[in-house]
């Protein structure tokens, strides 16, 4: 356990890969007979746990109902292995490695965080563990993914640069971002560069694989993207909330009214001066995120 309290694991999967998971533990005496269940955070493409350290704080910590909280990093993020074998950095890899994680540490029910890619691998779960996920947050993901959005993350995560300190990739960070998220203030562009990079040799740079960007850069506008709604489908079972950036550009406000079609009872919040994807931790966000899960035991 570091000093945070948070519980390191190193998990070997199957073809020999070491991932990390970082769990925060439930503060305080869980009530009732039986334990709240936990709650698992799935990052976007390029990200990892770091991501949702102030998230995973907030619910770990909650007077109400505290849970326990884990948060993954991916292979090739973060503090997991990179794949020395690119083509397995693939949704269905990844959702492999989620379940492995989940039954290392004894988890066979759970609410489950994701965001962008991450909630893409909620869509595969239900088929590849029908009990595991009993309610889902998608965090301006669906079924339906923008093309210009999409391009555009191929495009600054195959120009992200090295930095000379952590300020001047906060700096960048903001450059880049600041338009699509006016509602972050100083102290949240220093604590995203803190969990987007990492510091090596004295530089900071980003804390992922390179290889991870090479099958968007194969992407254009005429792209055809994959038909996910017959996944969606699969979720229409159990609760389920959508998270989407006022100005998000991959996450379409169309495309959350047709989820809402076909889950009547889906929740919705669009988060205002926020983009792709919303920090979950801030204010306006983080409150209707634990009045949504205390519904699910």
């Amino acid at each position: 356990m570091d000093r945070n309290g948070i519980v390191e694991h190193f998990i070997c999967v199957r073809d020999g890969l070491t991932v990390f998971a970082a769990e925060y533990p439930a503060a305080g005496p869980q009530t009732g007979r039986d334990p709240l269940l936990p709650v698992i955070c799935l990052p976007g493409l390029s990200r990892n746990s770091r991501d949702f350290h102030r998230f995973a704080q907030a619910i770990s910590t909650d007077q109400a109902k505290p849970r326990r909280v884990i948060a993954i990093d991916y292979r090739g993020r973060g503090r997991s292995d990179w794949d020395p074998d690119p083509c397995r950095y693939q949704l269905s890899v990844e959702a492999g490695d989620v379940l492995e994680i989940c039954s290392t540490l004894d988890i066979d029910a759970a609410l489950f965080v994701g965001t962008s890619r991450g909630g893409l691998i909620l869509h595969l779960l239900p088929g590849m563990a029908p009990d595991l996920s009993r309610g889902n947050i998608l965090n301006d993901i669906g079924p339906v993914i923008e093309i210009d959005g999409l391009l555009a993350i191929a495009r600054y995560l195959n120009n992200e640069g090295r930095y000379p300190s952590w300020r001047a990739a906060a700096t960048a960070l903001k450059m880049l971002h600041g338009p699509a998220f006016p509602a972050l203030e100083a102290a949240d562009w220093d604590e995203m560069a803190l969990s987007l990079y990492r510091q090596a040799d004295g530089v900071i740079l980003p804390d992922f694989d390179p290889a991870l960007v090479a099958p968007l850069l194969e992407l254009s506008a005429a792209t055809p993207l994959a038909d996910l709604w017959p996944l969606f489908e699969r979720l229409r079972d159990r609760p389920l909330m959508v998270i989407r950036g006022e100005t998000s550009t991959l996450l379409s406000q169309e495309t959350v009214d047709a989820m809402a079609g076909r889950h009547p009872a889906l929740q919705s919040l669009t988060v205002a001066g926020q983009g792709h994807a919303p920090l979950l931790h801030l204010p306006g966000v983080i409150a209707p995120i634990k009045a949504f899960l205390s519904t699910l035991d």
